[in-house]
């Protein structure tokens, strides 16, 4: 992966875990809640699945690279279109109000919180059909798949710590207030029309005769 392609895919990236969905909320209470170091636990969740995740969508793009690359190229198109998909829906949830927490005992044992944290990331909508998509666009199928984890996992796997540790950070340094300043409807509708112009420009770079 050049230098210019894990740029691309860093930014990406960088927009892809910091968009506010049901990981930050949960990050964000267990900091009010719990404090920084006991909520690490929830990000070690997020960190597993998202590894699971991860390894999921290079099985099944590499699966389909070898079994036919006109499928890949369909597979690219498709992966665009969930991020506009994505997009959509996240300019529409920006109107939404800002999601309401409950009070719960700060003491809580490990296990309980990196189990919730783990079924939250796991049934979050935009991880499946987004993680999938996302890996899609950037894995070149004329480069070994091996070649290209090496770059594509470590620049995932940080960049999610960092942005799932800072929720927990501002849960635990601003309380309540941090939901209002992390879920303000400016701020979703960027980051949601980021992810409508990331699926309109790779998938266009994936249309045939367009090059990829």
């Amino acid at each position: 992966m050049s230098w210019s392609d894990w740029s691309v895919f860093a930014l990406f990236w960088v927009v892809f875990v910091t968009t506010p969905g049901p990981n930050a909320v949960n990050c964000i209470t267990n900091g009010m809640q719990l404090g920084f170091r006991q909520s690490l636990w929830g990000v070690l969740a997020i960190l597993t699945q998202a590894s699971v995740f991860l390894l999921g969508s290079a099985a099944g793009v590499t699966a389909l690279i070898l079994a036919s690359p006109t499928a890949f190229q369909a597979l690219q198109i498709l992966g665009a279109l969930v991020l506009i998909g994505l997009g959509i829906r996240g300019w529409i949830m920006a109107s939404r109000p800002v999601p309401t927490v409950t009070d719960t005992e700060a003491a809580q044992p490990a296990r309980a919180i990196y189990m919730k944290a783990l079924a939250i990331a796991t049934i979050n909508p935009k991880s499946v059909a987004g993680y999938l998509a996302a890996f899609s666009q950037f894995v070149a199928p004329d480069v070994p798949m091996a070649e290209q984890l090496w770059v594509i996992f470590p620049t995932a796997l940080s960049l999610t710590a960092l942005s799932y540790m800072g929720y927990t950070a501002l849960g635990a340094g601003l309380g309540r207030a941090a939901l209002g300043a992390v879920f303000n409807r400016w701020l979703r509708r960027g980051l949601a029309a980021c992810f409508i112009l990331y699926g309109l420009l790779l998938g266009s770079a994936a249309l045939p005769g367009r090059g990829a």
